[in-house]
């Protein structure tokens, strides 16, 4: 089978010391490092937390989370609030969110059991097989998150994997760090989700395409190609394409920046304050086979991998939004496009429209990554018109005849079906090939 799917094992070139593991590490929080070095200190061993298959686990956890949750005269957590079904947990005021047991309880449900246990050392087949019984517990703990406004820390922790993006890493840049969290983390940020998307649906950018139920990749094309063929049977018609790609998007977003784009959406002060804890002191070290790195604490990003990282992403960049008769800004995550449909050579609105959101990602601390940001210009005239390069920060973008965006390969003549038709056409025959040797 590995050799008709043409599966090839990647070789490890990766040294397993310390010192890379460490340097890795600094290189990942390199956002981070102007306000909070990494920490010398170890990452507390595996061994100081309680095993999930301990039976006094339920009973330990909890105390390893709050330090200042009340235990009767026997050492166990105090939970005569969560007994009783959904009964409200001592927090009832309505200026915060409060989950539910059942809530909860469908989550656990719903765990993925051949998932990697994340920093916690909890295992989500522990948590799927036990939901009946830790709904409860789980329940109260995540409202007291919330009416806290805190997070603990153990949840937030990320334990960072790198995975090669080439076949012979030779630099950091190579790696791109793979998070594990906390499964216990995620229920919490899933029925946060829930409540979030309503409270921010009237704020997202209706050209986003990621990340949001029934829209996907299909949409993403069909917006950015309707426009252009509508455009191009007009006579004396152009259409300019800047396709802008981010450097490490979600590791530079501001917490502060996000937090002030919340106010101005119907999410209430304390969710507000939970998510600023959520993102900001959150620890995170380095696995490298079996070598752990130093702690480091990270203040900017979203972590990757976690539930809420791609919401926040979104609704960090939902204040730009543009869309006229002739211009506009479609996203798919952190893949953007400005589409101009130009006649008889006007371009003063496709030009201050790729302006303006130059502008606003230094104001929002997004930075452009100009090797990948790339223009396509469609001229199907006879008496073609040299165009003016666009220069973004004193460079010009490379102009190019085909882009590959959203795994659709473009071409400045829209043969873009035809091409995808005979590359699936190659795979195909050798898979086919691979079959009559076998």
């Amino acid at each position: 089978m590995k050799k008709i799917a043409g599966f090839k094992q990647r070789k490890d070139c990766t040294d397993g010391s310390l010192d890379t593991a460490n340097e890795l590490n600094k290189f990942f929080n390199r956002f981070s490092s102007g306000t909070n070095p990494a920490s010398s200190s170890p990452v507390p061993s595996q061994s100081d937390i309680p095993s999930s298959s301990d039976p006094t686990f339920s009973c330990h956890m909890p105390a390893l989370l709050f330090s200042n949750t009340v235990m009767d005269s026997s050492g166990s957590i105090n939970l005569s609030s969560t007994k009783s079904g959904d009964a409200a947990a001592p927090f009832t005021s309505p200026s915060h969110l409060f989950v539910s047991r059942s809530q909860v309880k469908r989550q656990l449900e719903r765990l993925n059991r051949i998932k990697a246990a994340g920093p916690d050392g909890v295992s989500p087949r522990i948590l799927k097989a036990c939901a009946e019984q830790l709904c409860g517990i789980l329940q109260h703990l995540f409202n007291l998150s919330l009416a806290q406004e805190k997070v603990p820390v153990l949840w937030k922790t990320s334990c960072l994997v790198p995975v090669p993006k080439k076949t012979h890493p030779s630099v950091n840049d190579d790696y791109r760090a793979v998070d594990l969290t906390s499964h216990i983390m995620k229920v919490l940020e899933r029925l946060l989700l829930v409540h979030l998307n309503k409270q921010t649906r009237t704020y997202q950018d209706p050209l986003q395409f990621a990340y949001r139920h029934g829209v996907g990749v299909e949409d993403a094309i069909i917006q950015l190609l309707q426009p252009i063929h509508c455009h191009l049977d007009k006579a004396g018609s152009t259409v300019r394409v800047m396709f802008l790609d981010f450097s490490s998007a979600f590791n530079t977003i501001q917490p502060n920046v996000l937090c002030q784009k919340l106010q101005k959406t119907q999410v209430g002060a304390s969710t507000i304050a939970w998510i600023k804890d959520y993102l900001t002191n959150r620890p995170q070290f380095v696995r490298l086979k079996n070598c752990t790195s130093n702690q480091a604490i990270s203040n900017i990003g979203a972590p990757q991998g976690t539930v809420l990282s791609p919401f926040f992403f979104t609704l960090y960049t939902s204040d730009f939004q543009y869309k006229s008769e002739t211009c506009h800004l479609q996203k798919y995550s952190d893949d953007s496009a400005v589409v101009g449909c130009i006649r008889d050579g006007q371009e003063a609105e496709y030009r201050e429209l790729v302006e303006r959101f130059v502008a606003w990602c230094g104001n929002n601390h997004l930075t452009l990554n100009m090797n990948k940001t790339k223009e396509m210009i469609l001229d199907f005239r006879r008496n073609r018109v040299e165009s003016n390069t666009v220069s973004i920060m004193g460079e010009d973008v490379e102009v190019v005849e085909e882009y590959k965006y959203l795994g659709v390969h473009l071409d400045n003549r829209l043969d873009c079906k035809e091409k995808e038709q005979r590359s699936r056409l190659h795979e195909g025959s050798q898979q086919t090939a691979l079959l009559e040797d076998a």
